[in-house]
């Protein structure tokens, strides 16, 4: 099994920062993506930002410039730096990874989310 455990999560100001990070750990052999998700009440979940073995992101465009995934590969962590914090970053954060485990299989791994809210 492929457990994701995130934490950073919290209630700012605008304007504000937080950073998320993410640990996988459980039967993995490599990560090939990491990558955050975001859910705001009444909308679709939305891609925030990803970033793939090879060094490669993208990100949201609302987020460009104001939010940094990074990762390190030791920790089988994922970091989301979030400057610049708006109301609308209001939302539910969730982690994901594309992983090949031990047995040799694609998993697609989703933790458990965390709430990130921006006041006014």
């Amino acid at each position: 099994q492929v457990q994701l455990v995130e934490s950073g999560g919290g209630l700012v100001q605008a304007g504000g920062s937080l950073r998320l990070s993410c640990a996988a750990s459980g039967s993995i052999f490599s990560i090939n993506v990491m990558g955050w998700y975001r859910q705001a009440p009444g909308k679709q979940r939305e891609l925030v930002a990803h970033s793939a073995s090879g060094g490669s992101t993208n990100y949201a465009d609302s987020v460009k410039g104001r939010f940094t995934i990074s990762r390190d590969n030791a920790k089988k962590t994922v970091y989301l730096q979030m400057n610049s914090l708006k109301p609308e970053d209001t939302a539910v954060y969730y982690c994901n990874a594309a992983v090949i485990t031990t047995a040799w299989r694609p998993y697609n791994a989703w933790g458990q989310g965390t709430q990130v809210t921006v006041s006014s």
